[in-house]
């Protein structure tokens, strides 16, 4: 959603009109909750977590600066969220056994057996798993910029540091993941 809508629609929702809201919503709802899910490694937290987003960017939209952009406000109130919900449970996420399901769902729906699709998923899946151990700030940076494809100057700005920091935390953390994955072939 272009800037100039994007403030014109929240400038609507100020004024009353709620359901005005549904674009925004609409608009950043896949990103947040891909975001989430790409953090935690579980749907139902995601999904529980994108929705405690955007309320509580509902609840806080008078606060957003205009002259700034509006996803990278609605990143900083997501992050913000997913890190207290990781904090507070305290435990890695079940990834493993979440992606260990999730293979056998996909396994059972294909029914046919190519081995290539089954090598490109195994692959994924254990680079999934390698950017769940990776620690947070990595972890953040690594998946705003590549799956999200966020610039460096958004990532700085949405995780609060500076744009030196924020390029250091996406090199160190493709460092990390590269050592993960070394360790995760089989010998």
């Amino acid at each position: 959603m272009e800037k100039e809508k994007e403030n014109q629609t929240i400038q609507s929702v100020l004024r009353g009109d709620s359901e005005a809201y549904a674009l925004l919503v609409n608009a950043y709802k896949d990103r947040i909750f891909n975001l989430a899910f790409r953090m935690t490694g579980n749907y139902e937290d995601a999904n529980d977590l994108a929705q405690e987003t955007f309320i509580r960017a509902f609840a806080n939209l008078n606060r957003f600066d205009k002259q700034k952009q509006f996803f990278t406000w609605l990143y900083t109130v997501s992050l913000n969220i997913i890190r207290n919900h990781l904090k507070k449970s305290k435990r890695t996420t079940n990834y493993e056994d979440n992606y260990i399901n999730r293979q056998k769902d996909i396994m059972d729906e294909r029914g046919n057996d190519p081995e290539s699709d089954i090598v490109a998923k195994e692959e994924a899946g254990i680079l999934d798993l390698c950017i769940q151990r990776l620690p947070t700030e990595m972890k953040e940076a690594v998946i705003l910029r590549y799956y999200q494809d966020v610039s460096y100057d958004d990532i700085a700005h949405i995780t609060g540091v500076s744009l030196s920091s924020a390029k250091m935390r996406v090199y160190r953390g493709l460092k990390k993941l590269e050592e993960l994955l070394k360790e995760s072939q089989p010998v």
